[in-house]
């Protein structure tokens, strides 16, 4: 049983008189473990798919099961109690809080669903040593370089132990060298942990590691089994 089952997703919004119409019946399923990567261009729908997939938004039509479970047509406060018991969030822009320290912010989803910091310190600790932070608990984000910030973010992903990790455009604000270091740590946590992760970007290194890359064009799926490294040397000649 596929992680993700999406079929016939459709979504269209009202802009003003016009009808925006994002998803024109995206069939799509993502097993446990993968290492996926949707890429389209401004205005192709895949934001959209990414924002439905993790809870933020509700197709107009189709069916969206997670684990098994049917989940598109719930209303948005159930679509919350299922996007913070199983999935996680990595943002290109890191979205951490300025006056927290690496601890608290690692912490924050937890504690807000009601979890107790005493019971949490242990699982913290831990998820911090897996992202290397172990020597920077008491650091707030200003004090970080960028890496060690998407550092805390994907520890703050991983904190609730979701079964699938949503990263929109991770390395989009990070230097070579960094992008390299993040990118291994994900796969890392992808290989041990079999963490599930579906990125959106554009950076070809990405798509070199990811076991497929799925495309998106005006609401459509391209072609939803294209080869990563194909396509990352794609990307490549484009760049250069």
């Amino acid at each position: 049983m596929a992680l993700v089952e999406l079929k016939g997703i459709a979504k269209s919004y009202q802009l003003g008189r016009t009808e925006v119409v994002a998803l024109r019946g995206v069939d799509l399923a993502i097993e446990r473990g993968e290492f996926t990567v949707v890429m389209g261009p401004s205005g192709s729908g895949k934001t959209t798919l990414l924002n439905i997939i993790g809870c933020l938004d509700r197709a107009s039509a189709g069916s969206y099961k997670l684990d098994g479970e049917e989940i598109g047509h719930r209303d948005f406060n159930d679509l919350a109690d299922v996007r913070n018991r199983k999935i996680g969030f990595i943002f290109q822009s890191f979205n951490l809080i300025p006056v927290l320290d690496v601890i608290e912010n690692i912490e924050f989803p937890c504690v807000i669903r009601g979890e107790s910091r005493k019971s949490l310190r242990e699982r913290v600790m831990s998820v911090a040593k897996d992202v290397g932070l172990e020597n920077f608990l008491k650091h707030k984000p200003d004090e970080l370089s960028g890496g060690q910030r998407q550092r805390v973010a994907i520890a703050r992903a991983l904190i609730t132990q979701p079964q699938l990790v949503l990263a929109d455009e991770p390395t989009a604000n990070l230097d070579s060298k960094t992008s390299e270091q993040i990118i291994d740590l994900m796969l890392d946590l992808n290989r041990k942990q079999h963490v599930t992760f579906l990125f959106s970007t554009h950076d070809p290194r990405v798509m070199e590691h990811a076991r497929r890359v799925v495309r998106i064009a005006d609401g459509l799926l391209v072609d939803g089994t294209e080869h990563a490294a194909a396509e990352a040397a794609h990307m490549h000649s484009v760049v250069h």
